[in-house]
């Protein structure tokens, strides 16, 4: 008998997505596994974001479908949508935290908000979620603005996985941070994913951060993916696109003038 092949966790099935002049996502393919890490690498304006926002159901697809565990998020109504996403935790470019609430308000925002966990309660847990990313008790009462880069991400972490997601999505998580702070922050993704079992997909430009957290790494251009390969094979392969994106070069197939 043959071998059934395991749903991806994940899945975009020929997305296409337009603003305003040519398509940002041109029937985008793109699926990954249970439990792995895919980096998707790129310029600038490739489709980047727009692939993590409408997989969120932030924004809506023109065409195509995002399968969660096989189910067609973009075909869900308003509270299908928030049940799916709620198995979903996402740290965003530069933390995206609250100026006006403390650390552990920050961190705790999901359970307060959506699940109407106790204040007490959710302080606690976000207290112990907080030590996971190797921040101490006396942070908690703090405020965005008393915390460095380096910790508003560790917080921006904390809030991503408090719920213990099944997915984690990371735009840019290393972004703004000197390599010594990057790479800490690199290692607790890792620790992290590890830890809860889940699917990650990343998007950054930081090929040391893509290295160190990914299983695999796709490289979307033009609304495509154009490679796909394992993390190891990053530096190896003969792809085009791969080989000026990672040596840095002005010429090849990718404009450098977009």
């Amino acid at each position: 008998m043959p071998v059934e092949t395991p749903l991806p966790k994940l899945a975009w099935k020929n997305v296409s997505k337009r603003f305003d002049g040519p398509p940002v996502l041109a029937g985008l393919d793109l699926a990954v596994a249970a439990g792995r890490s895919l980096v998707i690498i790129g310029g600038s304006g490739q489709g980047k974001s727009v692939a993590i926002k409408v997989a969120l159901g932030l924004i809506p697809v023109d065409g195509g479908e995002v399968l969660l565990d096989g189910v067609n998020i973009a075909g869900l109504d308003a509270a299908g949508r928030r049940q799916a996403l709620a198995r979903v935790g996402m740290l965003f470019q530069g933390g995206a935290l609250f100026d006006s609430l403390s650390v552990w308000e920050n961190v705790a925002f999901r359970l307060i908000n959506a699940e109407g966990v106790p204040r007490r309660e959710a302080r606690a847990r976000a207290i112990d979620t907080l030590a996971l990313v190797r921040l101490g008790p006396q942070t908690a009462d703090l405020y965005p603005s008393e915390l460095s880069g380096g910790m508003q991400k560790r917080v921006g972490l904390a809030r991503a996985i408090i719920g213990a997601p099944e997915i984690l999505f990371f735009d840019e998580p290393t972004t703004g941070l000197d390599p010594i702070t990057a790479a800490a922050i690199n290692a607790l993704i890792v620790d992290r994913v590890r830890s809860l079992g889940c699917t990650a997909v990343s998007i950054t430009h930081d090929l040391a951060s893509a290295r160190t957290i990914a299983d695999e790494i796709a490289m979307l251009h033009h609304g495509r993916i154009v490679w796909r390969g394992l993390a190891a094979q990053l530096d190896s392969t003969d792809n085009p696109y791969v080989r000026q994106f990672v040596d840095g070069r002005t010429d090849g197939p990718i404009n450098a003038d977009r």
